[in-house]
Order: structure tokens, then C-alpha cells, then sequence
């Protein structure tokens, strides 16, 4: 069992990795920026480093500092968190050969799923559905870009192959567009990602975003733990996620799961991951695999009572997983993301927080690093929190998360708060079903 976990990230995640250690008696170094250590985590572990400046480049991004803190506290491992090094390969090759655990998947299956066009490949073989394209990077005839995008049908997509987060994508709706986007996405995708390889792909009109969450250890056992539908997105970045799926049959999810499960093996994960999907009249069409924790795992442990970060230090520690096929999902589960950010305009807010209320009452949680009296800093993602709720049904948990929204109080910065109590009343999202462009369309973007 690993006895000292560095944990290199910072936030709400950093310090649920921390308390996962402290129940397992694990104890926790955390790093941070001169600009973090007033952190909650950072006040709370056993010991802490400070591995650089407030720039992420020179702190959380730097390597190096991050193998010397590991190196100087004589750390086991080291929990990457999601965002930042979570899914660099070069890093957790690097973890490996100084002698630490990486609590993640192998370098080399990060470097497959890192890339879109491989990923695909290793998913097609393993038979998952993807959604239809290119087969591989586009070509430089453009003839050849020009009769593949009339075999797949207009509208399609043009992806970096190393892209992420909503960025290296971009639409066309007919064949006057097609080279100039192949030209532009291929220029945007080499200053971003250092990689200019982009691929094609038929775009789906009105999808929803789908993902199963899976887990697998080092002796070839991997399960899934059901879905959640992540559609309700800005700019491709979730803002509301929600266990199981409304609308997704257990007959679909076993025939899914098997799939995913089974490609786990195949590729030889190990870890916590997700698969995700758009799904569309029924289908559904793999994406991409982030190998990783995610943003949004407690609405899975809300409706499976499986501790994810638990499962990763134990099959990081080389524990066969004991968990085992056939979980039911039980009631409903709804995440909020709360952001430091103006709930009209989307501009951060970063700031002291004079008063911080949490909200209570059963089935109610919440997943948060600050506290009233701290300094939220202008140099990382504006997420301060997630709100989550579980009931019986999915109805009850929406009046449930109405109820602690409202309770929730956070003052002297903007949050998006105002956001999330109008989606909880939209009629849309109430129904159920909505697609990942209907929040962007409500909102005027």
C-alpha cells in the first residue's frame, strides 16, 4: 500500500485526494504556488512544498520541481489530479523512472487516448462504435479532403488530433469551406498543441454528451460504473452533470459498459477513466477517453457508493479490484459546477470571499477548497466548488438541488449561482434529453 502521496494539483480535488489518504491512513504532501498556500489542502497535509511561482508553466506545470518535492519528502507516489500534468504521458513516464507510482494509467496507453486519431483506431478494433470520418489524419490532396468529406456527408468536422477541451475543433457545412477550415484548424492546432495533425469527422447535429465511467486494475479486471450525461455545456465546458443518463436503458447501458470494459482490457488500462460519447436518436459515438479522474465523479459515487479516489490508490498500490459487475444505479445524482465568475457575462471573479454558506441536509454535498476569509487568485481555472445532490428519482433530486442552490451563499466575489437556479428551472433540462448546444443557444451565444 502506498504509504506517502504527493499530490500534484491544488483546489477542490487536491483536497479530495487528501481526505481519501486520511481515511486510509496514507499520509499526504501537497504542493503549490506561492499563490496557494493559503489552501485548505495545503493547511491540512502532513507536510507541504513550494514548488514555484503563481504561473502554472513554472508551478503546477514544472516537472521537475514536482519530482524534487517528491524526491525531498521521500514520497511513494504521486496523485495528479485531473487538469494540469493529469494527462501528460511524458510526466508519468517521467514519475515512473524516478522510482515513484503514477496513481494513472500507463505512459503509453496516455499517449494513445492522448491522441484522437489513435484512440479511434484502438477503439474501432476493440469495438466500440466512433462516429464516422476520416479513418486518420487528412491528407494534403485536396481532392482526396474533398471526395472523403462527401463520402462521410456534410456537415463535418475537422479535429486536432491532439486537441482538448473544446479547442482544435472546427464545423463546415459545405465544400466551399473545406479547405480554408482544414488550413485554419491545422495552423491553430500547431500553435496550441505543438501538433498540426487534424482529422475529419461527420458532425452530429443535435447530440448529447454521454460518458461511462470505468475502472481497472493490473490483472486484467475492468468494470464500468454506469453513465452520466454531461450535455449541458459553455463553450464545450460542462456546467451541470447528472447520474445515470436520463433516457439511457439498462439494456443500453449493459451493451455500452460491456463495450467499454471490454476495450479497457484490450488496451490494457489500469485506473479510473472515461469513456465519453455523443449519443444521438439511440446511437451512441465514441470521442475520446480521458484517462484521468473527472470533474464530475461524485455523481457516480453518489448513485454506485464506490469511493473513485480509493479505487485509484488501490490499484495504484497493485490491489486486484474487488468491485464487481452488475452495479444497479441507485436514485439520482446532479452536479453543479460553482465558478468565481460573473453569472451574465462569464468573466472571472476572482477575490476575497467575505462569507461562505454551504448548504445541508440529506443527500446534499458539497466539494469545495475555500472558506470565508480566502483570496481566490486570478491565475487558475474559475472553478471554486461543485454542489451535489442524490435522491430517490431524478425529479426529487432536481427540487433538491433548487433547495440548496438557494441556501448556498457566497459573498464578495460573482458566482454563477444565478446560472445554475435558472437551469434547474428551465423546462428543457426539467424534461430532460436536452443536447450539448441547447444551454449555449439559451443563453444568446
Amino acid at each position: 500500500m502506498i504509504k506517502k502521496l504527493l499530490i500534484a494539483n491544488r483546489g477542490e480535488i487536491a483536497l479530495r485526494i487528501l481526505r481519501a489518504c486520511h481515511e486510509m491512513g496514507i499520509k499526504t504532501v501537497a504542493v503549490h504556488s506561492t499563490a496557494d498556500r493559503d489552501l485548505k489542502h495545503v493547511r491540512l497535509a502532513d507536510e507541504s512544498v513550494c514548488i514555484g511561482p503563481p504561473s502554472s508553466m513554472h508551478s503546477y506545470l514544472n516537472i521537475p520541481a514536482i519530482i524534487s518535492a517528491a524526491e525531498l519528502t521521500d514520497s511513494d507516489a504521486i496523485h495528479p489530479g485531473y487538469g494540469f500534468l493529469s494527462e501528460n504521458a511524458d510526466f508519468a513516464e517521467r514519475v515512473e523512472s524516478s522510482g515513484f507510482t503514477f496513481v494513472g494509467p500507463k505512459a503509453e496507453t496516455i499517449r494513445i487516448m492522448g491522441d484522437k486519431i489513435a484512440a479511434k483506431e484502438a477503439m474501432i478494433k476493440a469495438g466500440v462504435p466512433c462516429v464516422p470520418g476520416s479513418g486518420g489524419a487528412i491528407p494534403d490532396d485536396p481532392k482526396i479532403c474533398k471526395a472523403m468529406a462527401n463520402d462521410i456527408g456534410y456537415p463535418i468536422m475537422i479535429k486536432a488530433t491532439g486537441g482538448g477541451g473544446g479547442r482544435g475543433m472546427r464545423v463546415v457545412h459545405d465544400e466551399s469551406d473545406l479547405l480554408e477550415s482544414i488550413v485554419l484548424t491545422k495552423s491553430e492546432a500547431g500553435a496550441a498543441f505543438n501538433n498540426d495533425v487534424v482529422f475529419m469527422e461527420k458532425f452530429l447535429e443535435k447530440p448529447r454528451h454521454i460518458e461511462f465511467q470505468v475502472l481497472a486494475d493490473n490483472h486484467g479486471n475492468a468494470i464500468h460504473l454506469c453513465e452520466r450525461d454531461c450535455s449541458m455545456q459553455r463553450r464545450n465546458q460542462k456546467v451541470v452533470e447528472e447520474a445515470p443518463a436520463p433516457g439511457i436503458t439498462p439494456e443500453q447501458r449493459a451493451q455500452m459498459g460491456e463495450a467499454v470494459s471490454k476495450a479497457c482490457i484490450d488496451i490494457g488500462y489500469r485506473g479510473a477513466g472515461t469513456f465519453e460519447f455523443l449519443y444521438e436518436d439511440g446511437e451512441f459515438y465514441f470521442i475520446e477517453m480521458n484517462t484521468r479522474i473527472q470533474v464530475e465523479h461524485p455523481v457516480t459515487e453518489m448513485i454506485t457508493g464506490v469511493d473513485l479516489i480509493k479505487q485509484q490508490l488501490l490499484i495504484a498500490s497493485g490491489e486486484v479490484l474487488k468491485i464487481k459487475q452488475g452495479l444497479i444505479p441507485r436514485g439520482h445524482s446532479i452536479e453543479c459546477r460553482i465558478n468565481a465568475e460573473d453569472a451574465e457575462t462569464f468573466v472571472p471573479s476572482p477575490g476575497k470571499v467575505e462569507r461562505f454558506h454551504v448548504p445541508g441536509g440529506l443527500g446534499v454535498r458539497v466539494d469545495s477548497h475555500i472558506y470565508g476569509g480566502y483570496t481566490v487568485p486570478p491565475y487558475y481555472d474559475s472553478m471554486i466548488g461543485k454542489l451535489i445532490v442524490h435522491a430517490e428519482d431524478r425529479e426529487t433530486a432536481i427540487k433538491r438541488m433548487r433547495g440548496a442552490l438557494s441556501e448556498m451563499v457566497i459573498e464578495g466575489i460573482k458566482t454563477n449561482i444565478p446560472l445554475q437556479r435558472r437551469i434547474m428551472e428551465d423546462t428543457a433540462f426539467v424534461a430532460g434529453g436536452a443536447g450539448i448546444d441547447y444551454l449555449e443557444k439559451k443563453l444568446g451565444l
